[in-house]
């Protein structure tokens, strides 16, 4: 992949304390670093293979996958930004964008000037607003850096397509049962 046309590098990191659902647990959110590559590739894979999560493969397997590892390979490259989610220093979720300028790109690519999101949340803390989080931080961070539309990519039957339209998502087509969706960030102030 060469060339991004999503650059920015308009940068505050951002730490937010969030109620994780557990008893006296807090969910912090931070921007995504190079040392976080090894959880990304987990989440990945997570995201990768969400049907079935007693059969996910490895962070390994998947960046051995060519129809996925590219949303990853070569972590952080220049435009790439993300967000983790962590308790207490544990990571529970992760949420990233790359933009795509050249083949091969993502299952969610829509223009060369449309960053392309990955989202993941462990197994056992879905459902809990951790995904929500993630999606309101990296929209802010596209609007900081002027990106002006994020994309992505989700199977029909998954339950997180509703939450990516309670957020503004908007499907722009489908490939086969999938719809490919799309968010205007300048328009929406989550």
């Amino acid at each position: 992949m060469s060339g991004r046309s999503c650059v920015g590098d308009v940068v505050n990191a951002v730490e937010l304390l969030v109620g994780s659902g557990q008893p006296g647990g807090m969910t912090n959110l931070r921007r995504a670093a190079a040392h976080d590559e090894p959880f990304l590739r987990e989440t990945l894979a997570a995201a990768a293979d969400w049907r079935t999560p007693a059969a996910v493969r490895s962070g390994d397997e998947v960046m051995h996958d060519p129809v996925v590892a590219h949303y990853l390979a070569g972590w952080p490259l220049d435009g790439d930004f993300g967000v983790i989610a962590d308790d207490a220093g544990v990571p529970v979720g992760a949420a990233w964008c790359r933009c795509f300028v050249s083949e091969p790109h993502g299952y969610g690519f829509v223009a060369p000037d449309v960053s392309e999101l990955t989202i993941g949340v462990v197994t056992e803390r879905r459902g809990r607003g951790i995904g929500r989080l993630l999606l309101t931080e990296v929209i802010s961070e596209a609007q900081r850096r002027g990106i002006a539309r994020i994309s992505l990519s989700v199977e029909a039957d998954n339950l997180a397509i509703d939450l990516y339209i309670d957020v503004g998502f908007v499907e722009a087509f489908r490939i086969h049962d999938s719809p490919t969706m799309v968010i205007d960030v300048g328009a929406n102030r989550t």
